[in-house]
């Protein structure tokens, strides 16, 4: 009953969608959630004094749009993943607040409110994130036209834990864990990739975001699959990446990988490092520093005009 009551209110969502046209969260899926577990629905915000709110317990995944008015539009779209160690999103933060300063630079963007892993709600919890941002690119490219997006300009954005999905949707765009009957083109054309985990090996990996999508005795397999610095061929997409060298949460040498491995494969890249700010830049680099890195790697390839 009370799936059948969120999906009815879901259903309002998008109505109500179509009606004002902006900032309007929407299911995900159109009908059941794959790779799911009947459960209540349990998410829970919590006030945070550093970083304003967190998203726990996301069972019931919805993508939010933030649209810039059509005369101001630049075509391009960036997909949001906000941070939290897979087991909490900072939807504010890292999500909403990132969107609205893109919509100002007439770039649409979406924030991905994807499912936290927890074994009480999935069947395999550990591809549950990636089925969601593959979704949500399947979302937003094939209804490009409707939103005023150019096809071949839909990027993926992720903070820290996000940044490992954002990565994996980047390296693992091919993997067949979503219905997509209609072979839509789920590789991002681009990635920006702030303070994020990439691997999951023991040497260099945020060994917390690996337990929450794993579990504590992953397999080998598993590892390697997560580890997303071993997948970097040809067909990534262009990546821009920014770290501090003072990150004690996530090891630079996240970014630094993932980067070498760019260049080695030819793909475009582009990496800043900051000296301090910790993770998260919650003191420093200023949002407007880094964001303005972002924004200007963007205008240089194309991006955003």
């Amino acid at each position: 009953m009370k799936y059948k009551n969120w999906l009815i209110h879901s259903l309002i969502l998008v109505a109500s969608y179509q009606i004002s046209n902006a900032q309007q969260p929407i299911p995900l899926y159109p009908g059941k959630i794959p790779n799911s577990k009947l459960s209540a629905n349990e998410e829970q915000k919590t006030a945070n004094a550093l970083v304003d709110t967190v998203t726990r317990k996301v069972s019931f995944p919805t993508l939010t749009i933030f649209l810039p008015s059509k005369s101001h539009s630049r075509g391009s779209a960036v997909i949001i993943c906000p941070g939290g160690g897979y087991g909490g999103l900072l939807t504010k933060r890292e999500g909403s607040d990132v969107a609205r300063a893109f919509t100002k630079l007439g770039v649409t963007a979406f924030v991905l409110k994807y499912r936290l892993p927890d074994d009480a709600i999935m069947d395999d919890k550990s591809i549950g994130p990636l089925q969601d941002a593959l979704q949500a690119l399947k979302i937003v490219r094939q209804n490009a036209g409707k939103w005023n997006i150019d096809a071949k300009k839909i990027g993926i954005m992720g903070f820290s834990a996000g940044g490992h999905l954002a990565s994996s949707a980047g390296t693992h765009f091919d993997a067949r864990i979503i219905e997509n009957p209609e072979n839509t083109d789920l590789r991002p054309d681009f990635m920006v990739l702030v303070n994020p985990v990439i691997s999951f090996t023991d040497e260099i990996g945020h060994i917390g975001s690996r337990n929450n999508l794993l579990g504590k005795t992953p397999s080998a397999e598993k590892i390697n699959f997560f580890s997303n610095e071993l997948h970097v061929n040809q067909s990534t997409p262009q990546t821009f990446l920014v770290h501090t060298a003072d990150d004690t949460v996530v090891s630079p040498e996240n970014s630094f990988r993932f980067y070498h491995a760019l260049r080695k494969n030819k793909v475009n890249a582009e990496l800043h490092v900051y000296s301090e700010g910790e993770h998260g830049f919650l003191k420093k680099p200023v949002f407007e520093e880094w964001f303005g890195r972002t924004v200007n790697w963007m205008k240089d390839r194309d991006l955003i005009e």
